[in-house]
């Protein structure tokens, strides 16, 4: 496993998998704290045509208490993204951070643990939609 494990949602809309991303998120613990539309600022910012792609910082409050507990400068690696591309009209990939690669950077044993049951729900929430 790499640093994200994604799916790709076929037969729905691009704002339908959003929504469906965000409750299953919901279910497990995590609620939306940013949204950015990449689409939308390539083209404000670069004038540039891009594919519907969002990113979704996604946080469970236990779990972000826990690590900032146990390691107080881990908020530079928070909160997990979430990231919704449009791949071709006909399949909407989805794929999430792997909070264990990402936090095995920081060399602290006791975030191990919270990294590993971050990444079961979100592995859960993105299996589910």
């Amino acid at each position: 496993m790499g640093y994200y494990t994604n799916t790709i949602v076929k037969g729905k809309e691009f704002d339908e998998v959003i929504d469906l991303v965000t409750e299953a998120l919901k279910i497990e613990g995590f609620g939306i704290l940013t949204e950015i539309d990449v689409k939308e600022t390539f083209k404000k910012k670069l004038d540039v045509d891009f594919k519907k792609y969002k990113i979704l910082g996604a946080c469970n409050p236990n779990f972000a208490h826990k690590a900032i507990q146990n390691e107080d400068k881990i908020g530079v690696l928070l909160p997990c993204n979430v990231i919704i591309i449009d791949q071709d009209n006909k399949n909407i990939e989805v794929a999430v951070v792997n909070p264990i690669e990402s936090m095995s950077a920081v060399k602290n044993d006791k975030l191990e643990e919270i990294a590993t049951e971050v990444q079961n729900k979100l592995i859960k929430a993105i299996s589910s939609i």
